[in-house]
């Protein structure tokens, strides 16, 4: 963590949070959620990363939503780092977005269905930026070592691993806990809460979700020592331009993550 510039609250023994819109849909929405998210982990003394994909290249229906364009987005991940003092992760699709997005941002992130690509990987990894790599929804936890090697190869030693859900048929996710101390030999390890509970391949084309459920795999990845949580927040998640049904509401947020942090404190007891 502490290669990463303007993280706060790194000595509190806390979990780190990545959290944010799914998708940048514009300036102001982006600093309306990073302000409120700021103010609860400062609050919290949570280690605050905020998240915003600049663009959404994994879409069910050519018609769905992908983005306000690639550089006017990234500029708005700025915006919030500098408005507001906080480092910042995207996630990237090719090879070509690898040194483009990290010219704007602090963490790049690897898509689920993308960690197998070698040269994605190790273009990340090359930028010298922390490198989250999304365990396949289709890999075992024991498979992510090689995904962390990959980048260890290119010269890099910040690898993250997130866990967001094994596919439990076709149109369900299931997390396995037993998957967390496995992957932490590899590399500090989030838990993605809110893509865990996404219910994917709908016939009309948009995932849906089960946001009735994100406390509930929040507490288990806490109480599992789980090293950060990925949570995607909106303050109108039913008009969201993307993912908008396993979204939290940002009015849930505070609730949600002081119940997080009395648990990490109690396990931190033991």
């Amino acid at each position: 963590m502490i290669s990463i510039p303007k993280l706060k609250h790194t000595d509190s023994n806390n979990f780190f949070l990545l959290c944010g819109p799914c998708a940048i849909e514009g300036e102001d929405m982006a600093l309306r959620i990073a302000e409120k998210v700021i103010k609860i982990t400062d609050k919290l003394e949570i280690p605050y990363v905020f998240k915003g994909s600049f663009k959404k290249a994994n879409r069910s229906r050519i018609d769905s939503f992908t983005g306000i364009g690639n550089e006017k987005a990234l500029k708005i991940l700025r915006k919030v780092s500098e408005t507001f003092d906080v480092p910042t992760v995207t996630d990237i699709h090719e090879v070509s977005d690898a040194a483009m997005a990290a010219e704007y941002v602090d963490v790049l992130q690897i898509p689920a269905f993308l960690v197998r690509q070698t040269d994605l990987v190790v273009a990340a990894a090359e930028t010298g930026k922390v490198v989250n790599l999304k365990k396949g929804q289709f890999m075992s936890p024991e498979a992510m070592k090689h995904a962390v090697q990959k980048v260890k190869d290119a010269g890099n030693e910040h690898a993250w691993i997130t866990d967001r859900g094994t596919m439990f048929g076709y149109q369900d996710m299931i997390v396995d806990f037993r998957g967390i101390p496995t992957m932490r030999k590899y590399a500090p390890t989030v838990l993605d809460v809110t893509h865990s509970l996404q219910q994917p391949n709908q016939s009309a084309g948009v995932t849906g979700g089960r946001p009735d459920m994100i406390e509930t795999i929040a507490r288990a990845g806490v109480v599992n020592n789980v090293d950060g949580l990925f949570i995607e927040t909106h303050f109108d998640p039913a008009n969201a331009k993307s993912d908008g049904a396993n979204m939290l509401h940002l009015d849930n947020l505070e609730g949600l993550l002081s119940n997080l942090v009395a648990i990490r404190k109690t396990i931190n007891s033991l």
